[in-house]
Parts: structure tokens; C-alpha cells; sequence
């Protein structure tokens, strides 16, 4: 029986919208590309994500992948929270399969800097009964070390958990730590699929 919801955050409950929040920039196509190539798009995000580097030390490697674009990498690094947008549904979805009587956690590939300049896009943080960022264990999705220090920290049974990621890598490493997941597309096709599951039929 599924007790659990585990959602990932980036384009579950929040956009990460960072093409948009480029284009806000101004930045020429030429520029564009430069910066994108040398920050979100590079393998650098991951070690950004799992934070075992110091934040200068990404930084600096963003700068040496694009030095001709100093400038403009320091205007994406300075405000890379507007990256972040929250759906309107994140909050009361949480609060309905809690009042449901299902506890609702969070498993999300986040660094911490993205974190504090977008907090106030993750209201919803405070509501939920758990949660695991990237930036807290060093490590991330889909290593299996992350899905594990969520299920020691909060004591959960992965066969009464179920999964909700965007990325279906992340759903194969959940689903073979013995958890139900959910490849998710919208909010509707993830309702129905966790009706499917039983979630959210009748109340517990």
C-alpha cells in the first residue's frame, strides 16, 4: 500500500524555465549559446547540483568555458532564482494528498545557491513532511546514494513510497530501489496514474 508521495521539484512543482529567463537577458544568439553551453547546458551544472564543489569553483569554470562572456555569465550567476517559476497547482496538490492522509516528500536535484535565490518560489517546502536536496548530500539523482538518504532520514519503506520525476533516468534508479514511480508529463496524467496506484481514491 502506497503511505508516501515523493515528488522531484523542477518541472513537477516549479518551471525551470532557463531559456526564458534568458531571453530576458538580451543577450545576442551568439552570446546565448556561449553562456547556455557554459553553465545549464554544461556537465558543470551536475557537479553544481551535487555541491561537492565550492560555488567560486563552479563559477570559475563556468568563466573558463566562455571567457569572452565574463560579464554576461556574472548577470546569469547573480540572478539564476528567476530561472525558477512555481505552478499554481504545488501547494494545494500537497496539501490535498496530505489531507488525504498520505505524507509528501521532496527529492530534487537542486544547488544551494539555486535554492536560496529562489526560495520564494518554494513555498511549498514548508509544508511538506520531508525533504533531500542534492546540495545536502552531495549527491544526485539518478545515483542511488540520494534516493537512500531519503528513505534512512524519514524511515521509509520504499514499497509504500511512489515517485514523481520528470526525467525518466530518475524513474528507473527509483524503481529499482523497490519504489512505485511515476514518469511525469502533467498533473492530470500523474493524478490518474497515481489513481491507478490507489492514491487518492478514498481517504486513509
Amino acid at each position: 500500500m502506497i503511505k508516501n508521495i515523493v515528488f522531484d521539484v523542477g518541472k513537477v512543482l516549479v518551471d525551470f524555465d532557463w531559456q526564458g529567463f534568458m531571453d530576458t537577458l538580451d543577450f545576442s544568439p551568439e552570446v546565448y549559446e556561449k553562456v547556455a553551453n557554459a553553465t545549464v547546458l554544461s556537465e558543470l551544472w551536475n557537479e553544481f547540483d551535487r555541491s561537492r564543489m565550492s560555488d567560486e569553483e563552479i563559477l570559475e569554470g563556468f568563466l573558463d568555458k566562455a571567457p569572452d562572456c565574463e560579464m554576461e555569465i556574472m548577470r546569469f550567476w547573480n540572478n539564476m532564482g528567476n530561472c525558477i517559476k512555481q505552478y499554481d497547482y504545488a501547494t494545494s496538490w500537497i496539501q490535498s494528498l496530505q489531507k488525504k492522509g498520505y505524507r509528501v516528500y521532496l527529492l530534487s536535484n537542486y544547488s544551494r545557491r539555486m535554492y536560496f535565490q529562489s526560495i520564494e518560489e518554494l513555498s511549498f517546502v514548508e509544508e511538506v513532511d520531508g525533504a533531500i536536496f542534492s546540495y545536502e548530500v552531495q549527491a544526485i539523482k539518478p545515483e542511488p546514494e540520494i534516493y537512500e538518504a531519503l528513505l534512512k532520514k524519514y524511515d521509509l519503506n520504499p514499497t509504500e513510497c511512489v515517485f514523481l520525476d520528470d526525467n525518466r533516468n530518475n524513474i528507473i534508479a527509483a524503481n529499482q530501489l523497490g519504489m512505485a514511480t511515476i514518469h511525469f508529463h502533467t498533473k492530470s496524467q500523474a493524478e490518474e496514474e497515481l489513481k491507478s496506484l490507489g492514491v487518492g481514491v478514498d481517504e486513509r
